[in-house]
């Protein structure tokens, strides 16, 4: 027996996997201050010594919330406000008053040392014993919980950061970045070690509170999964672990009735993930979190803070706004009996999308006047009737997922109208028909367990690990590919070993990560819309996957009564699953295919199976 859980934002859910196939699911309200307990309460639930895949937010939680350690960083004197400084680079680029840059590292906790190491991993100044003990007399004196270590050109020769570690152990949790992040570019390797630093004690501690199950997996941010033991020394490669999980169940349930371009569309509790795939989940070496980059392999998702528990209001000037605020597990939406404010989901139950003698199967009481009371607070600001502010929250919702869809289609190249959506989570077949409709999407596809598909996900996922090394100006790759492999074998013997480059235009301060010996020309024509074969290209970063397969799960029909194999129905209509809703407005017609997958097209159009 094997166990998927997606601790979310509102409710942890859970996904048994019994030996002959059968697949059943439940959720329980999350509990932001104590996550582990509901893991736990679950389990027991369940019984037995089962095998656990689990996409934690803890490590997400502590960044977002900035409730991580007090995190000392050493780096190369004179490089001490790198990770301050930052980039040139502007987000808002017409705001001449920009808000300050939130800075997680305290300038009294960033201690330079006296050394250098050259680009090509030549040693200019090897750090003195002096300078050694000195540096460790300051840090026991910060009292601090962990330490980052990011020296300047370490990718190339760690030999200063691995002295350095040395003479800090014992004082907290140690990591450097040629361990978690060995590539070019100060700030972001910077940026990506501090975080690993910031949320390291705490996945430390919450793995350690899960200590009792006797064979635990965490969900990785790359879409494979880790030993937990590496999950606790690689804190930051799980910041992405619960969307990541959603990636790979949309596109294998979404293979199972034949669409292979997808795009996905997970709506949960307190925001909506999308993500674009041909076949294959897309990577990125360039991800961030909360505005902070994150230089490790993650899919290319994004994320937008539009979910059920958004907090809708009315703005100094008027508008109606939705998000990010979200009301969580605790209190939650007012429909929920606790919260107060009003939410996107209860703007649903006063439309009467959501029916309260069926949420999650009957088992959680909802509170109709409850939530009409908070979305009453809405109208009387807009001088509306409730229906009209109820239907109000969810466009502008709709329209805050839709511009988050655009970003990873349109602005890459993709016209999402050749694309299928896929919609899960628990709000995510509520909005999926009516956000498709604007983006001209024709084809919008709800698997059988939409409700808890990212920790069905995580079943479906394999043991990944990923390796890198920077080699800007290195002529002969293959040594560095042939230690990388060394390297997996030992460490993941049996695995299937994939290689990638981080490839750019000679000249360029941006590359594109490549499937070794592909056509570099190409994908940045497919990527920025231009290329040009005269010039020539370099590779900055050497790249290694290794694969090892997990069996794979057979999933079977599941029993609901609400979704017979070839059933038709035109919509307007409402489908009620365990843990998620459907919305079939006027000009939509659903059919049942024979995986269980609830297929809705456009009339008149008729899609295509996705290819």
């Amino acid at each position: 027996m094997r166990v998927g859980i997606d601790t979310g934002g509102t409710f942890t859910d859970f996904v048994i996997a019994r030996e002959d196939g059968r697949v059943e699911t439940f959720k329980i309200r999350s509990s932001p201050a104590n996550p582990a307990s509901v893991i736990l309460e679950g389990l027991a639930r369940i019984g037995g010594q089962p095998e656990v895949v689990h996409g934690s937010t803890v490590a997400t939680n502590a960044l977002l919330e900035r409730k991580g350690a007090r995190t000392a960083l050493v780096t190369t004197a004179g490089f001490e406000d790198a990770i301050e400084i930052g980039r040139q680079n502007r987000a808002e680029l017409y705001n001449l008053t920009p808000s300050p840059k939130r800075v997680l590292c305290q300038r009294d906790l960033r201690f330079g040392i006296a050394e250098r190491t050259l680009f090509d991993g030549e040693i200019l100044q090897a750090p003195s014993a002096d300078a050694l003990s000195g540096l460790a007399a300051l840090v026991r004196a910060a009292g601090v919980e962990s330490v980052a270590i990011c020296l300047l050109h370490s990718y190339a020769n760690p030999a200063h950061e691995q002295a350095v570690a040395a003479a800090l152990e014992g004082l907290g949790y140690i990591c450097a970045s040629h361990e978690i992040s060995p590539e070019m570019r100060e700030y972001e390797r910077t940026s990506t070690v501090f975080l690993n630093a910031y949320v390291g004690p705490l996945m430390d501690r919450y793995i350690a509170q899960l200590g009792g199950i006797r064979k635990l997996w965490i969900m990785q941010s790359s879409g494979g999964l880790l030993k937990a033991a590496e999950a606790r020394r690689h804190a930051v490669r799980t910041l992405l672990s619960g969307p990541a999980g959603g990636v790979v169940g949309a596109i294998e349930t979404a293979r199972l009735s034949g669409f292979d371009r997808v795009l996905g569309f997970d709506m949960g509790g307190t925001s909506t993930d999308v993500s674009l795939s041909e076949g294959r989940a897309r990577q990125t070496t360039e991800g961030s979190v909360d505005g902070l980059p994150v230089r490790v392999p993650s899919l290319d998702i994004q994320t937008v803070g539009a979910g059920g528990g958004s907090i809708a209001r009315v703005d100094e000037g008027g508008l109606l706004r939705v998000g990010p605020e979200s009301a969580g597990a605790s209190p939650g939406p007012a429909c929920y009996g606790t919260g107060v404010l009003p939410t996107v989901t209860d703007a649903h139950v006063v439309l009467g999308r959501i029916r309260p003698d069926s949420f999650l199967g009957g088992t959680m009481p909802l509170y109709p006047d409850r939530a009409a009371a908070a979305v009453d607070t809405i109208a009387a600001q807009l001088e509306c009737t409730r229906k009209a502010a109820a239907e109000g929250i969810l466009r502008v919702a709709n329209a805050n997922m839709e511009r988050a869809i655009r970003s990873v289609s349109v602005e890459r190249g993709y016209d999402p109208r050749q694309f299928a959506l896929v919609a899960f989570g628990g709000c995510g077949g509520l909005h999926a028909c009516e956000v498709a409709e604007e983006l001209g999407i024709a084809t919008v596809v709800v698997p059988e367990h939409a409700g808890v598909l990212s920790a069905l996900g995580m079943l479906l996922a394999d043991r990944v690990r990923d390796y890198s090394a920077g080699v800007p100006g290195v002529p002969d790759l293959e040594p560095r590919y042939k230690s990388l492999e060394k390297l997996a074998r030992r460490e993941m013997p049996g695995a299937t070993l994939e290689r990638f480059a981080d490839t750019r235009y000679v000249g360029q301060s941006y590359e594109l990560m490549i499937p070794a010996g592909a056509d570099f020309h190409q994908a940045h024509q497919r990527e920025y819309g231009y290329s040009d074969t005269a010039r020539a290209t370099e590779v900055v970063t050497v790249r290694l996957r290794a694969v090892l397969a997990v069996p794979r799960l057979k999933l079977t029909r599941g029993s609901s009564a609400s979704r017979a194999v070839g059933g038709t129905l035109e919509g307007p209509a409402l489908i009620s699953d365990y843990g998620a809703t459907t919305w079939i407005p006027r000009g939509w017609c659903s059919r049942v295919d024979c995986a269980g997958t609830l297929v809705i097209t456009r009339n008149p159009v008729v899609a295509g199976r996705g290819k």
